[in-house]
């Protein structure tokens, strides 16, 4: 194939005029439409001097446009970049300056902020706007409505998200044309999806789970999407009885429980409900096939590899397991110190091998060694076992990360901020279990001396500096941190003793 994650997705639906988004307000587009708009997107790109391989960065809000933009930059060859609209102009600058991406497309209502940023990255600035306007829309209105897709081939490069650790600076996963394109393959058979399909999309599109699991599968179905710009209770209610399938984090489905309508008769022409992002207690698992005998479907993926491993379609769904290895895809759990496979049962470190897996990090050739090993198996770290039955469990991380309503959140930003606050001698980060979010974020602070700590204060002034997502939820006063013989903090032992904080 010339392109073939643009010939496989998107070319097939040329002057297909059945419907593949509907918006909240009625407004239907068609596949046809929808690449008549990445059309003009790719020439635009083109026009603005992006070549194969160049990379694009986008802080918009979730539209059929922004949509529209990935499209067109796998069919122009470009790498997309698409970052949270949450994130701080400090925190874009690092994304923009890291990446090299010549182009900056954000809202309107964040130029006089952004526009420090691309002038001092050296990057063009367009707008558009949640509704669709925007000078980019503008522009590519006036361009004609096809345009020759560029060759690729499946090892080319056609996005970068960028994922924390718990160490260092956050790390641009290079993602392919194959590990994209083999991943939807797997998943649409996996999950059973078709052209009948009708998928009531709610995620954001910045993201792995909303973008390229999500919106990748519809493509490749050739199925409908209810489109909508987030997850909003009463506009999830009144669409799930006109949807199919729906996929989520668990906060959506906690959200679900909390309202009286959620019942069986809501979701009679419901065959399908996925959750992923973060873990899901396994109450909500029994509570929400309870009240509407649907059982869901978790599974278990991650930034640099897409999906590894879903519970079955057709077969046990069990609450506290993300299932079993995707076609095509290997896991083994390993020691962490010698790299030896653990037999079943045993807990070690999860490692996972498959055309899904990325092909390292941008300009980070150690630190992709590292994590990537010579025979092609990724170490996630991630901790978890295989039973006897082969259902995969996640226990824990090897890393600090904490995932909170999927997004990741990385303990060191937040640490370093607190640390600079005043009176505050040091601090750790925690992810502790939430009810909505999966995780949540707690700081511990240990005073400097005897001074009161005033933590309100504390909160508004590193809010500042931080997306709201990474927002701690509670902050708390220790005398000191636990910390082991070598001086280590053992944030183990805090996680114990905030465990239930938000959980009474």
């Amino acid at each position: 194939m010339a392109n073939p994650l643009f010939d496989t997705l998107f070319e097939q639906h040329v002057g297909n005029d059945t419907v593949f988004l509907q918006l909240p307000d009625g407004e239907t587009i068609t596949y046809a439409k929808f690449l008549q708009t990445t059309a003009q997107y790719a020439g635009l790109l083109t026009k603005l001097g992006l070549q194969p391989g160049d990379r694009l960065a986008v802080q918009i809000a979730k539209s059929p446009q922004a949509l529209a933009i990935y499209a067109s930059c796998v069919q122009a060859g470009i790498v997309f970049l698409p970052l949270n609209p949450a994130y701080t102009a400090n925190e874009v600058s690092y994304f923009l300056e890291d990446s090299g991406a010549t182009v900056l497309i954000c809202d309107q209502k964040q130029v006089e902020a952004l526009s420090p940023v691309a002038t001092t990255c050296s990057a063009a600035l367009e707008t558009l706007n949640a509704d669709g306007s925007g000078t980019f829309a503008d522009k590519a209105q006036k361009l004609p409505e096809v345009y020759d897709t560029v060759a690729r081939v499946a090892d080319d490069l056609a996005a970068f998200l960028y994922t924390s650790g718990t160490t260092g600076r956050s790390k641009g996963a290079m993602l392919t044309q194959g590990n994209l394109l083999s991943n939807a393959k797997a998943l649409m058979s996996e999950w059973q999806f078709t052209a009948q399909d009708v998928l009531l999309h709610a995620l954001p599109i910045f993201h792995t789970h909303g973008l390229f699991v999500a919106s990748n599968i519809m493509l490749l179905a050739g199925g409908k999407m209810i489109f909508l710009p987030k997850f909003d209770l009463d506009h999830v209610i009144a669409q799930l009885p006109h949807a199919t399938t729906m996929m989520g984090v668990p906060t959506f489905y906690t959200r679900l429980l909390s309202d009286p309508r959620l019942n069986k008769a809501l979701v009679t022409h419901m065959r399908l409900f996925v959750s992923g992002s973060a873990p899901m207690l396994a109450e909500t698992h029994v509570q929400f096939e309870k009240r509407t005998g649907c059982s869901i479907l978790e599974r278990y993926g991650m930034t640099e590899t897409n999906m590894n491993t879903s519970n079955p379609y057709s077969g046990e769904r069990r609450p506290g397991t993300v299932g079993f290895p995707l076609p095509a895809t290997e896991i083994k759990i390993t020691d962490s110190n010698t790299g030896e496979t653990l037999p079943d049962g045993e807990i070690g470190e999860i490692e996972v091998r498959g055309a899904n897996v990325f092909k390292g990090y941008w300009n980070m050739p150690e630190k992709t060694a590292e994590e990537l090993r010579a025979d092609g198996f990724f170490i996630t770290g991630d901790l978890g076992k295989i039973d006897q039955d082969g259902y995969l469990q996640i226990v824990g991380r090897n890393k600090d990360l904490i995932i909170s309503g999927g997004f990741n959140i990385y303990p060191k930003e937040i640490e370093l901020l607190l640390d600079e606050e005043e009176h505050v001698l040091e601090s750790a980060v925690i992810g502790v279990p939430h009810p909505d979010f999966g995780e949540t974020v707690v700081g511990v602070l240990i005073a400097d001396g005897d001074n009161a700590l005033d933590l309100e204060k504390i909160k508004i002034n590193i809010h500042k500096s931080l997306a709201r997502f990474k927002h701690p939820q509670r902050l708390v006063t220790l005398p000191e941190l636990p910390r082991n013989a070598m001086g280590k903090v053992q944030k183990n032992a805090l996680r114990k003793r905030f465990e239930k904080l938000f959980l009474e």
